[in-house]
C-alpha cells in the first residue's frame, strides 16, 4: 500500500511507522510533518518526507499533490502548544484537519483514517463503559476537547459528502511510550517543573475521586491503526488498555501506598493559577477533561479488528515515567527530541 501519514514524526506516528515496517508486505510510506525528522534514522528512514504546515493557506494544494495515488491517508497531526494562544491551535488542529480531509477526498484517496480521542466525547459516566455511539460534543472548558469534537463534526460532513471514501476514526485514551518522555515534560510540564519530578516518591497520592481515566501504550495504538489500514475498516473505534487508572491503580506507579482524596476544585484552581503565571504548561481544561470524559468500552476494536493490547495501562504509564527518569527521547524527531525547550517554529 501507498500510505501517507500526517504527523508521522510524533508520538503515535513514530509508533505507526515502526509497526508498518514490521509488516511482511512492503508499504510505500509518505511522512508529513511541519519539521522533518532525520530521514536517515529509524523508523523515519523508511518514508519519503514532506514539510507542510497543514493549517497554512498553501496546505490544501500541497497536500492534494502529496496524496495523489495514495491508498490511505492517516491523519495523526495535532498541536498541544502554545495553549495560551488558542487561535493558533485552532488553525493547526481544526483548520489543518479539514485541509487534510478535503485534500484526501480531492485526490481520490479511498481510505481516510483520523486520530480522534476520548477527549472528543461529551461528559459521561465513570461507573460504566460507553460505546462509540456516545455523543462527541466535547468538554466545553477544554480547548483540546472542543477542537477534537469540532473535527469529528467536520469529518461527519466529509463522510456524508463522499460515501465512496472509507472513513475510520480511532478514539484512544492517553497514549504513552518511553520515547515520548521528553515531549511530556516539554509540552505539559515546562522548565520550572523538571522531569526529575518523575523520581519523586510520596507516601500518599493526592487525587480527586473524579479523575478516573484510561491509557494505552503507543505500540498498541499503532497496532490498532495497522489493523484498520489492513482491513480498510470504517467507523469509530475506542482504544484503551486495562486497568482503568484511578485511586487504586495509580498510586503504585509513583511509589505511593494509597491515594488520598482532594477536592477537584482545589486541583483545578492550582493548575489554573500556575498556568496563568506560566509556571507550568497544562491549562485547567486538562483537569476538566480528565474528570468528565466517559470510560470507553473497547469491544468493537477487539471484535471487529481483532485488536488487543499487549501492555497494560499501568505498563504504559510506567514506560513514560521510566523514560522521564532516564531522559529518554527520540533524537531524530523534533517533537520527541530530548531537551526541555519548546520548538520555536
Amino acid at each position: 500500500m501507498r500510505i501517507a501519514i500526517v504527523g508521522a514524526s510524533g508520538n503515535a506516528g513514530t509508533a505507526l511507522l515502526r509497526r508498518l515496517q514490521q509488516d511482511q508486505q512492503h508499504h510505500e510510506l509518505i511522512g508529513i510533518a511541519r519539521r522533518k525528522p532525520d530521514a536517515g534514522a529509524e523508523p523515519y528512514a523508511g518514508a519519503a518526507w514532506h514539510s507542510i504546515d497543514v493549517g497554512s493557506v498553501a496546505a490544501p494544494a500541497l497536500l492534494e499533490a502529496v496524496f495523489a495515488g495514495c491508498d490511505a491517508v492517516v491523519h495523526l497531526g495535532w498541536a498541544i502548544q502554545p495553549n495560551h494562544h488558542q487561535d493558533q491551535l485552532r488553525r493547526i488542529n481544526v483548520t489543518g484537519s479539514i485541509n487534510v480531509f478535503e485534500a484526501a477526498c480531492r485526490a481520490g484517496v479511498p481510505h481516510l483514517v483520523y486520530a480522534s480521542s476520548v477527549g472528543a466525547y461529551s461528559p459521561g459516566p465513570k461507573d460504566r463503559r460507553v460505546g462509540e455511539e456516545w455523543p462527541t460534543g466535547g468538554i466545553a472548558t477544554s480547548h483540546y476537547s472542543r477542537h477534537k469534537a469540532q473535527v469529528e463534526t467536520a469529518l461527519d460532513r466529509i463522510e456524508a459528502a463522499h460515501p465512496g471514501t472509507a472513513v475510520a476514526r480511532l478514539r484512544p485514551g492517553l497514549i504513552f511510550q518511553s520515547g515520548q518522555a521528553q515531549e511530556v515534560g516539554r509540552y505539559f510540564l515546562g522548565p520550572l517543573l523538571p522531569v526529575q519530578l518523575s523520581r519523586l516518591r510520596v507516601p500518599v497520592l493526592p487525587l480527586p475521586r473524579q479523575l478516573v481515566f484510561q491509557a494505552v501504550h503507543a505500540d498498541d495504538v499503532a497496532d490498532a491503526y495497522f489493523r484498520v489500514l489492513q482491513q480498510k475498516a470504517r467507523g469509530a473505534f475506542n482504544v484503551a488498555a486495562e486497568p482503568v487508572l484511578d485511586g487504586s491503580t495509580l498510586p503504585p506507579l509513583v511509589g505511593a501506598r494509597r491515594a488520598v482524596q482532594i477536592p477537584l476544585g482545589l486541583l483545578r484552581g492550582l493548575v489554573a493559577a500556575s498556568w496563568r503565571l506560566h509556571l507550568q504548561r497544562s491549562d485547567p481544561g486538562w483537569v476538566d477533561m480528565g474528570a468528565q470524559v466517559p470510560l470507553m468500552d473497547t469491544s468493537r476494536a477487539r471484535n471487529e479488528l481483532g485488536w488487543s493490547p499487549s501492555k497494560t495501562s499501568q505498563e504504559a504509564v510506567s514506560a513514560v515515567l521510566g523514560g522521564m527518569q532516564q531522559g529518554a527521547g527520540v533524537e531524530a524527531s523534533a517533537p520527541l527530541r530530548p531537551g526541555n525547550q519548546l520548538p520555536t517554529n
